[in-house]
């Protein structure tokens, strides 16, 4: 018998989902997310882990409450260690409930993860504290879907005083409205209506009880939406922080690998950006092509890398066989910047850098030391382009080209994420390969995209797929790049 667990995903930006979630998440063995959930928390998953969608789009249900419930039990029993991904928190109105009960009843084991609520994180990204003191002591959380058929005793909530909030009630904003103000409540009550909050789709309409719904229509917002009504709502200017970040309102898609992805998607997070990443390649280690040229490590007189997945795993190989780094007489070389920063966290410095993130840069750096007769190694991928290793042979080098690692297609875990995409990073042909045959031309057409340097931008050009181009190739060029063509 396997276990699960009900996990709240929070209201959209990934990096509200807690420590233990993601912690838990690469456990699991099968995972049910549902609509409303960041298909970007999936990446916290392992490649073998079995992903259903279990999403509940208005007036279209992919799988009724009841299957989902079968499903926990059946994957459970069949010894599944069982995510269940809910937005937000799966007691506040999330039916954790029902959910927990059916396995209750199967003696199930479960375990309960609490998530941030959208009742108070999206009020926060909007700029609207939901108490604050002497103006709100208290919040009221409701349900607003269905709100015709509640037993909602409106005449009691309309004189609260305290902020209210209504979950999942654009559809009804109109009737909820009404019956506050017919029980009393004043028309000219502060309201605002949110819609996909804390995420790059979200967007705030700021009105009054007996305008807001009019206001909401008129600027074309749809649900997923929260309400809140109350005088904290005239803090939203004050208050903004999310809205005034330089990338508020982009989605922006990494395409890298999941190692390598992490540092720009940090930057693009912190910039205000939602980031999207489709790990179009896995980079898969080779290393044992290395052992042939280990004997021989003291008569090099160069070692060139020409990536920073070539320097992880070439001192990982070291380290695995027992290798002294200090027996290495060679200088070393690398492609770009950030290639150097991944040597000198070995503890080696070095000697040759490329200004740009270019084959052709780092040759026409390296012939300014390299001389007839040196022996020269090169950790590298098997899909990189044999132009280094001709040019310095052409020199009269010695050169051993180890091929220590592939670049293989990655997997798409959420086929709908790349529709909320605005902007795509492309940072090598391959990338731009695999994405393509991810996703389709057409998608990638309609998309903004990025190209870090003239090799990736031609592998794009060669699809008839326009792009910007980063003036330096790297992280930071990248970034300023963003910024740039957001201005």
């Amino acid at each position: 018998m396997g276990k699960v667990y009900l996990i709240g995903a929070g209201p959209g930006d990934e990096e509200l989902l807690t420590l233990k979630a993601a912690r838990i998440l690469p456990t699991c063995t099968a995972v049910l997310y549902d609509r409303l959930v960041n298909g970007s928390i999936l990446r916290h998953l392992n490649d073998d882990c079995e992903i259903y969608y279990c999403g509940k789009e208005p007036g279209c249900h992919y799988k009724s409450q009841e299957e989902i419930n079968e499903m926990l039990v059946s994957l459970a029993k069949k010894g599944h260690i069982v995510g269940r991904i809910k937005g937000g928190d799966p007691f506040v109105f999330g039916r954790g409930g029902e959910e927990i009960l059916r396995l209750y009843e199967e003696n199930i084991e479960f375990e309960v993860i609490p998530g941030i609520t959208s009742a108070v994180s999206v009020l926060s990204y909007a700029g609207i504290p939901v108490t604050h003191r002497r103006i709100a002591r208290s919040f009221h959380v409701f349900t607003g879907k269905n709100a015709e058929d509640l037993d909602v005793d409106w005449k009691s909530v309309a004189t609260l005083k305290g902020t209210l909030v209504f979950l999942m009630g654009f559809g009804n904003l109109h009737h909820i409205t009404l019956k506050l103000r017919e029980n009393g409540m004043e028309a000219d009550r502060p309201c605002a209506v949110i819609m996909r909050g804390t995420t790059a789709k979200q967007r705030k309409v700021v009105g009054t009880l007996e305008n807001i719904a009019e206001k909401a229509r008129n600027e074309g917002l749809q649900a997923p939406c929260i309400i809140v009504i109350g005088d904290v709502v005239n803090f939203h200017r004050q208050f903004a922080w999310y809205e005034k970040k330089p990338l508020f309102g982009k989605n922006i898609c990494i395409t890298r690998s999941k190692e390598q992805s992490g540092q720009l998607r940090e930057r693009l997070l912190d910039l205000g950006a939602e980031v999207t990443e489709i790990n179009s390649i896995r980079i898969k280690s080779t290393d044992e092509q290395l052992v042939p040229y280990l004997p021989y490590l003291e008569q090099y007189n160069y070692i060139v890398f020409t990536s920073v997945n070539g320097v992880s795993i070439f001192f990982n190989k070291l380290l695995a066989e027992g290798i002294d780094i200090r027996k290495i007489r060679a200088s070393f070389a690398a492609i770009g910047p950030a290639t150097a920063v991944a040597i000198r966290s070995k503890g080696i410095i070095p000697e040759i850098t490329a200004e740009h993130f270019t084959a052709e840069a780092l040759f026409e750096k390296l012939t300014g030391y390299v001389k007839p007769g040196d022996r020269i190694l090169i950790p590298a991928s098997k899909n990189s382009r044999p132009f280094l290793r001709e040019k310095l042979t052409e020199l009269g080098c010695l050169v051993d080209e180890a091929h220590i690692y592939e670049v293989v297609p990655g997997k798409l875990k959420d086929e709908s994420a790349f529709d909320e995409v605005d902007i795509v990073l492309f940072t090598s042909p391959s990338t731009v390969e695999n994405t393509i045959a991810m996703v389709g031309p057409e998608k990638v057409k309609n998309k903004e995209c990025i190209a870090i340097g003239p090799v990736t931008q031609k592998a794009l050009a060669d699809k008839n797929i326009p792009c910007k181009v980063c003036d330096r190739y790297s992280v930071e060029g990248i970034i300023e790049k963003l910024l740039e063509t957001g201005n």
